[in-house]
């Protein structure tokens, strides 16, 4: 559950982005408290895993102010500044982008090491309670190759948590799985969600979304349409738009 009263973990003020002459962003502001977990929904193209994006400072804003924690998001230049707001928030892609010549272990076990220079020693023990975490402690010595989608998925869950991260970013990462497999990846953020990692999903799973988010964010065109409790928004919800994405997906 989300801190009380307390100030927003991430805070996005009327945040603009483009890409040559297209505007993908168009003024979307909103927060996040620690410990709670928003999900952003919306028909394709509509600008949510830019979103993500800019939060995570891989893609430079128009105008506007993105705060992680302590980060001025928008202020970060250098590698070194973006490396540092890293290990507060991490990323999690559609795509895997393991190591394929890497073992499970060792995919979790590079960034701590190579990054933050950390000790392999006290990094080998957490990944191993990492993969430990999402259901993979036998398979630590495979290879991507050797494994499911949804394992190398949560492998890369594992990953993104080896640095520690404050807030965890999800971008339709279950998009690319079979829906055998859909569920073992959203039991694993279920459970983060509840220990309290602050979480902030684009999906398609709007079962998902209303089961565990504290508050939904319909985008479109770049703009936040509408917001609110999952039950405010998937059952009244306020915006014409709004009432016509939800008709053709529930």
């Amino acid at each position: 559950m989300p801190e009380a009263n307390s100030e927003p973990i991430v805070a996005l003020r009327d945040v603009h982005q483009s890409f040559g002459d297209v505007e993908v962003l168009k003024g979307v502001s909103f927060g996040v408290a620690k410990g709670g977990v928003v999900c952003i929904i919306g028909p394709s193209g509509s600008g949510k895993s830019t979103l993500l994006r800019c939060i995570n400072g891989l893609v430079p804003i128009k105008s506007g102010s993105i705060r992680v924690a302590d980060f001025e998001v928008h202020n970060l230049h250098t590698d070194q500044e973006k490396i540092a707001l890293r290990k507060e928030v991490s990323m999690v892609f559609q795509q895997y982008n393991l190591f394929p010549h890497k073992t499970a272990l060792e995919n979790v076990m590079m960034a701590p090491i190579y990054v933050l220079k950390e000790d392999p020693k006290e990094v080998r023990e957490r990944a191993i309670a990492l993969l430990t975490k999402v259901g993979l402690a036998a398979k630590q010595d495979a290879y991507p190759g050797e494994l499911s989608g949804g394992q190398q998925q949560r492998v890369a869950i594992a990953r993104s948590l080896a640095m520690r991260p404050e807030v965890m970013l999800f971008d339709e990462v279950t998009a690319a799985l079979d829906p055998e497999t859909v569920k073992e990846v959203l039991n694993t953020i279920r459970e983060l969600a509840r220990e309290g990692m602050t979480c902030i999903l684009v999906t398609h799973e709007m079962r998902f979304a209303r089961e565990l988010a504290d508050e939904v964010l319909f985008t479109d065109g770049g703009t936040i349409v509408e917001s609110g409790r999952p039950a405010e928004l998937f059952d009244h919800p306020r915006k014409d738009r709004t009432r016509a994405f939800l008709s053709q997906i529930l």
